[in-house]
């Protein structure tokens, strides 16, 4: 058995093996961008079946299989912000629409980044407190309330093309609550962006489209990290097999999430926050988790 904590950076996953590590691929990929957090299922699952916390380190690398479920979603968007900004930015056209939009993406991005970094030795720490079943219990009950509240009074109008530097500044920084396991980024941006007012599917789209720079951020990022503790191959080959699981089953989890909003409502999420939030509560409480 590998130490898990390799120059304070957890590394449980590997000692999971292939196998398992395939499982918690399949359900990091359903629940990345689902907003039920795909952070408290690396937790609750292992500790359910009785293996190893995978690690935060694994589960932020891991986000990087949800980009491109992501990508293949929102492309003509990616597409049409990316020509029509380099072209506006050319023809030095800055109030073209889509060149703001991609500007307070980037600026909306900032928060979480700053905040990421700041508290990344919490975060990525063995036996961070932030993971405890306990917190992430607390905090899926009390995501579930907000989502259900924000549901109840939201007006459902609004569209990304009246979208305003402000809603890209408000939805932005609720992503930072996402570095808490539990809360979710899909979540936290998708309750945001509920609140200011957004349609459910302009808000998913909204929240697709400011999640992939700080996706992209903490995915790259923890494969740094792993390659600066020097990693070794069989670590990688396990960490690839669970990226792989996690892609293809992210496809199903993003067609599934629009459906849902599409045809209902945020509700199913809510009252599966909140039943998850509460067994976990009671199986601390019974002894039953640890």
């Amino acid at each position: 058995m590998t130490d898990i904590c390799t120059r304070g950076l957890d590394t449980g996953f590997v000692d999971l093996g292939f196998v398992k590590v395939a499982v918690l691929g399949l359900v990091q990929g359903i629940t990345e961008l689902l907003p039920i957090s795909s952070t408290a299922h690396m937790r609750i699952v292992p500790a359910i079946l009785g293996w190893n916390d995978p690690g935060s380190a694994f589960s932020a690398a891991m986000q990087l299989a949800a980009l491109a479920a992501v990508m293949s979603y929102v492309w003509q968007d990616v597409k049409d912000l990316t020509t029509n900004s380099v072209q506006a930015l050319l023809r030095r056209r800055f109030d073209n629409p889509d060149f703001q939009l991609s500007i307070w993406i980037v600026l909306a991005t900032m928060p979480i980044g700053i905040a990421g970094l700041a508290l990344s030795d919490l975060l990525n720490a063995c036996n961070s407190p932030l993971r405890h079943l306990s917190v992430i219990g607390w905090v899926c009950v009390a995501m579930a309330i907000l989502l259900g509240i924000t549901e109840l009074c939201a007006r459902h109008r609004r569209t990304i093309g009246n979208a305003t530097l402000a809603d890209a500044l408000l939805i932005g920084a609720a992503q930072v609550g996402a570095l808490i396991p539990g809360v979710s980024r899909s979540g936290s941006t998708l309750t945001a962006a509920l609140a200011l007012g957004f349609k459910r599917e302009e808000a998913a789209r909204f929240s697709f489209l400011l999640g992939l720079p700080a996706i992209a951020l903490a995915g790259f990022k923890e494969l740094w990290e792993l390659h600066k503790i020097h990693l070794d191959s069989h670590g990688w080959s396990i960490l690839a097999v669970g990226l792989l699981v996690a892609s293809l089953s992210a496809f199903f989890a993003i067609w599934g999430l629009m459906r849902v909003l599409e045809r209902y409502s945020a509700w199913p999420f809510v009252v599966y926050r909140g039943i998850l939030g509460v067994m976990v509560l009671t199986g601390i409480a019974m002894g039953w988790l640890s």
